[in-house]
């Protein structure tokens, strides 16, 4: 899957789009409603939800916060049930060409189970911005495993390098960002309040 415009959809593109439109008749909201609750346009969201256009990391993490769900959650709702044991090569990846960010998600969300494992690369020079937590009280480990990441939580900037683990509740915006030279590659446990 990826985050940019003209590509042709894949089957979790369109399971994407489908659980973005289930999501919001559940809810019970006009494609007008969710755009003032996400700040998305309402020609966007209808897009997004046609599959005729691919989710950015940013606009997925709005869509999160307004349905109270983590992206790794909302990502699980539309592939099948995971296994106990998540071969490599079975874990999915979602990639942000345009913020230049790769997310495999090591061990899903699974029902149940309240933590998860993702694995995180972020080029240098680049930046992913959430505007809130998609989960108040959302716990993380950040664990870096190549290079180094600022994060910013609650207003003040982390510098997370090689080796360094950085743990929090989320309650608010957060930032990362890759400083370089290269990029940075990290490990991620979520674990819901």
């Amino acid at each position: 899957m990826r985050g940019s415009e003209g590509v042709e959809p894949t089957s979790v593109d369109a399971r994407l789009a489908a659980r973005l439109g289930e999501l919001r008749t559940e809810h019970d909201w006009s494609l007008d409603e969710l755009s003032r609750r996400s700040g998305l346009s309402r020609s966007t969201l209808s897009r997004l939800e046609r599959g005729e256009l691919s989710p950015t990391a940013a606009q997925l993490g709005r869509l999160c916060t307004v349905y109270e769900r983590t992206m790794s959650r909302l990502l699980t709702e539309v592939e099948a049930e995971p296994p106990q044991l998540v071969r490599a090569a079975r874990q999915p990846v979602w990639r942000d060409e345009a913020s230049g960010f790769v997310r495999r998600s090591v061990s899903p969300p699974h029902a149940g189970l309240r933590a998860e494992i993702i694995e995180g690369t972020l080029d240098a020079d680049a930046g992913i911005a959430y505007e809130q937590s998609p989960v108040p009280g959302l716990e993380q480990h950040i664990w870096v495993l190549e290079g180094t990441v600022e994060i910013t939580v609650e207003n003040t900037v982390h510098t997370v390098r090689e080796g360094d683990c950085l743990r929090f509740r989320l309650r608010g915006p957060s930032h990362f960002h890759c400083p370089g030279p290269g990029p940075v590659r990290y490990a991620l446990m979520i674990v819901l309040p």
